[in-house]
């Protein structure tokens, strides 16, 4: 089993690396989800297995992840990326997306983007698939897990280098607290689903509205 766990995991290193080098079309998690599908075939198992499980309260699931998101946003916005970029000297480069200012077409493109390739995708792929692979790989017990969340969450971040290191870093930090809402909600995806989608669709808005550190 660890044969195949590191076999995934260089696999998945090596789209995250070919990404970070402008190799890989659009994002990443174009390349992830098929190699995720893959991995669990060749493993006979289901998403289940990986977290993608119907909550047990969706409602509430909901309401807890759309609480958890805006404060994943605000909490980047006004306290963890100034202090990032007054320690690095320069704020995250978001300049990319500076075309969605005033533009409301674009801004539904990128909301709809943004929570089937990074709300579902990434949750899939990085705290579904890669932190059980890195656990499995470490031994599955209780430390294993924290060392692949811190693990996981610094590729998340490093899968982000063409935001700066400001960027990196702060994407780095939003990836281990997702992590950690994935660990207190059983290793079920739902709920860190749900909350990447809400901070990124806050993000995206305030964006659109102009309001956003790094757009150049």
């Amino acid at each position: 089993m660890r044969l195949r766990a590191s076999i995934e995991i260089a696999a998945f290193v090596a789209v995250v690396v070919a990404d970070a080098y402008g190799l890989v079309p659009l994002t990443q998690t174009v390349l992830l989800l098929p190699l995720v599908w893959l991995a669990l075939r060749w493993r006979g198992e289901q998403w289940a297995a990986i977290g993608l499980r119907r909550p047990a309260r969706p409602l509430a699931t909901l309401a807890v992840g759309a609480v958890a998101g805006v404060a994943l946003e605000l909490l980047a916005v006004l306290v963890t990326t100034p202090w990032i970029s007054a320690r690095f000297g320069a704020e995250p480069d978001y300049s990319e997306l500076a075309a969605i200012q005033g533009d409301l077409p674009l801004l539904l493109l990128f909301l709809a983007l943004s929570w089937t390739m990074a709300a579902f995708g990434e949750e899939i792929c990085f705290r579904g698939f890669l932190m059980k692979r890195v656990a499995e790989l470490l031994g599955d017990g209780r430390g294993a897990w924290a060392a692949s969340l811190l693990l996981t969450s610094a590729l998340f971040g490093w899968g982000h280098t063409e935001q700066g290191v400001a960027g990196w870093l702060q994407e780095g930090l939003s990836g281990l607290l997702l992590g950690l809402l994935y660990l207190g909600n059983r290793r079920n995806l739902s709920l860190p689903i749900v909350a990447h989608g809400v901070s990124n669709s806050l993000a995206f808005l305030l964006i659109y509205l102009g309001r956003y550190p790094g757009l150049g």
